[in-house]
């Protein structure tokens, strides 16, 4: 991994894309002291398929209200 500070960042834009592309992590820098303030890394789209139901069973409550216009099946998407 390598850091760049903004202005260094701004300049090289485009090649730094290319070689985020090409799988490197890029450290962003800020400021006079060069703090580290962000990463850029290559985009990773999520996984498909379906998710897995139950995660917070028992965890969370849902509550509609009786003003609440969809029904529990068409919220959940099933209607």
């Amino acid at each position: 991994m390598r850091a760049l500070p903004v202005a260094e960042l701004k300049a090289g834009f485009s090649k730094v894309l290319a070689d985020v592309r090409r799988g490197e992590r890029i450290g962003v820098l800020y400021g006079r002291s060069k703090t580290p303030v962000a990463m850029i890394v290559p985009y990773e789209p999520a996984p498909a398929g379906k998710r897995e139901l139950g995660f917070f069973d028992g965890e969370v409550t849902i509550e509609f209200t009786d003003d609440f216009e969809m029904t529990e099946e068409e919220f959940l998407g099933g209607a």
